[in-house]
């Protein structure tokens, strides 16, 4: 074999491991966006995987413990549909519907660190983590959107006006 086609086949390998590393790195930062409907419904596919969901947090639910910094709460599905959120009346009527609404599906959530402010009932909570075996989400992260930034979108009704 010629010095030629040995540089050749060596490039071709080293861009193949490239390639290969690439692809790899990027499979394993994916995460999968979903709501509580669609990660209950399908959790066996994403035990343990990093996925990231969106939910009404239950304010009566909501335990900390400052020694261990555990944060403990639950999240009522939400749609995931920004369109569909409108057609039901925006999204402060919709979170207040997810938390009041008795048979909308819900997911416990464990996370660790400090208790976030904005950690209010009828928040919405943006969640990075992994579904364990036992069905409760383990979050590394915890974003949340306050209520109160919605009140104008709220009808009088919800709100508790007289009518």
């Amino acid at each position: 074999m010629s010095n030629r086609n040995k540089f050749f086949v060596g490039a071709f390998f080293i861009a193949a491991a490239v390639v290969y590393l690439i692809f790899s790195a990027t499979k394993a930062s994916a995460q999968y966006f979903l709501t509580v409907n669609e990660l209950l419904a399908r959790k066996g596919e994403f035990v343990g995987k990093n996925v990231r969901i969106s939910g009404a947090v239950i304010g009566k639910t909501i335990q900390y413990d400052p020694q261990s910094l555990e944060l403990r709460f639950t999240i009522a599905h939400v749609p995931g549909d920004n369109k569909v959120i409108e057609e039901q009346g925006g999204l402060a009527k919709v979170l207040h519907e997810a938390v009041t609404d008795p048979h909308r599906a819900h997911l416990e959530v464990v996370y660790h660190g400090p208790r976030p402010d904005m950690l209010k009932d009828e928040a919405q909570a943006i969640i990075t983590g992994h579904l364990g075996e036992d069905g409760v989400f383990y979050a590394d992260e915890l974003l949340l959107k306050c209520p109160s930034h919605y009140e104008d979108a709220v009808p009088d009704q919800v709100e508790g006006g007289s009518g």
